[in-house]
């Protein structure tokens, strides 16, 4: 068995955010390789937060952000189990965080469910008017308009996006490991962009 440093626990601890106890149970499981254990790491905070996924969320935070000096303003709700979690530096960081994300991903709507339907139908008109433009068979058209409506949700919806600090996660795995370190549910609940000269 590979013997576990204190260097290596302090590694894995950086790279994930979890706990000393976490990371030594991780590296132990994976045999000391750290990216194997901050993988390890990742599905055990999916495992926590689908196991939580029916609890209230009452507790929690609205966080401001203003970025390009006070041309976008962003509101944002976050919602936690207690008032103990939605107090802690991990909480609060990422109710910050994902303030911070709004202003610069700008998305559409939290989940594809939030994206209105004018903008869905208008996004798929354009769609198929670019297929068709291109030449395809119109038999085809459809489908291509549903594989671009796709990537348009991939890249409009909250939890789909890359987390612009760390473009290898998306804010659902963000979201997945803030709820692995704080043990409770969390949501984002909504958002708010605002942005000079818009109307």
């Amino acid at each position: 068995m590979t013997a576990i440093s204190a260097g290596m626990v302090k590694q894995l601890r950086e790279k994930s955010g979890a706990g000393i106890m976490d990371c030594k149970q991780a590296l132990a499981e994976c045999e000391a390789d750290i990216e194997k254990a901050v993988d390890f790491l990742r599905k055990k905070g999916l495992a926590t937060a689908k196991k939580r996924a029916g609890r209230a969320t009452m507790e929690g935070a609205v966080q401001s952000y203003i970025h390009m000096g006070g041309k976008i303003g962003v509101l944002v709700e976050v919602n936690c189990e207690t008032d103990f979690v939605a107090k802690t530096d991990d909480f609060l960081a990422f109710v910050k965080n994902i303030a911070m994300h709004v202003a610069a991903s700008n998305p559409v709507g939290i989940v594809e469910e939030d994206v209105p339907q004018d903008v869905i139908d208008r996004e798929k008109e354009i769609y198929r008017a670019q297929a068709l433009e291109m030449g395809k068979p119109e038999k085809m058209v459809d489908k291509i308009a549903e594989g671009k409506l796709s990537k348009f949700f991939k890249e409009s919806c909250l939890m789909n996006q890359p987390y612009v600090k760390d473009p290898n996660m998306t804010i659902t795995d963000y979201l997945n490991d803030v709820i692995a370190k704080t043990g409770e549910k969390i949501t984002i609940k909504r958002f708010a962009r605002f942005q000079t000269g818009e109307s």
